[in-house]
């Protein structure tokens, strides 16, 4: 496997107007489940999972006219003075039309062969069981989004005051990351119910805390 690419960059400031557009911090006290086998034959894992060195702790949606804008978004998020920001563009976004809360993050995984490019044959066919998916659950998605290949990532650090930047994901394991959804329920179990319906070939779901930042 190719070693990524770490770069110690200057980034240009961010332009007024452009920013955050949604965010919100996963609940730790809250375990995360996990689904595999697609929407056919579920197979319903509850955690709390081996933990590596660093773990998810939350999400931005970043409105930005290019990577340098939202790199410089990602610079300014405080766990990138500690830990590590990957940056995805999004195919697509489904903005949400009400506030949200202690609602349900549901991450898609696949393996890295497995991940489609947009605009091609295998990509519109898989994007179209999520339209059919939004028929049956679509009042309980709030909002999501498509995410390009992993090797359109970026990998944001910034250590004593220099921005590292590395080509990829954090950490290239088996799966990646391939979409999200945030899905309101009542609870974990309908949570679980609603993520279950996802074309993927795991998912995984979590808590969102309800607040403002991480």
């Amino acid at each position: 496997m190719q070693k990524p690419k770490l770069q110690v960059t200057e980034i240009p400031a961010r332009k007024p107007g452009r920013g955050v557009l949604t965010q919100d911090a996963l609940d730790r006290s809250a375990p995360a489940t996990r689904i595999d086998g697609g929407p056919d034959h579920p197979t319903i894992t509850d955690g709390p999972f081996a933990e590596g060195a660093e773990v998810a702790c939350g999400y931005y949606v970043f409105e930005a006219d290019n990577l340098d804008e939202a790199l410089a978004l990602a610079r300014d998020i405080p766990v990138a003075q500690f830990g590590a920001v990957e940056v995805w563009p999004m195919v697509h976004w489904q903005a949400p039309e009400q506030p949200l809360g202690t609602d349900w993050l549901a991450l898609l995984l696949e393996p890295p062969e497995a991940v489609n490019t947009p605009g091609t044959d295998e990509w519109n066919e898989q994007a179209g069981l999520h339209v059919e998916l939004a028929k049956t659950i679509g009042d309980r998605t709030l909002a999501g989004a498509p995410l390009h290949p992993p090797s359109t990532a970026t990998t944001v650090r910034v250590r004593d005051g220099k921005v590292l930047l590395t080509d990829g994901p954090y950490v290239e394991g088996a799966e990646v990351a391939n979409g999200f959804y945030v899905l309101r329920a009542s609870d974990r179990d309908e949570a679980v119910k609603l993520a279950s319906m996802i074309p993927a070939s795991a998912i995984e779901v979590r808590q969102l805390s309800g607040v403002a930042g991480l």
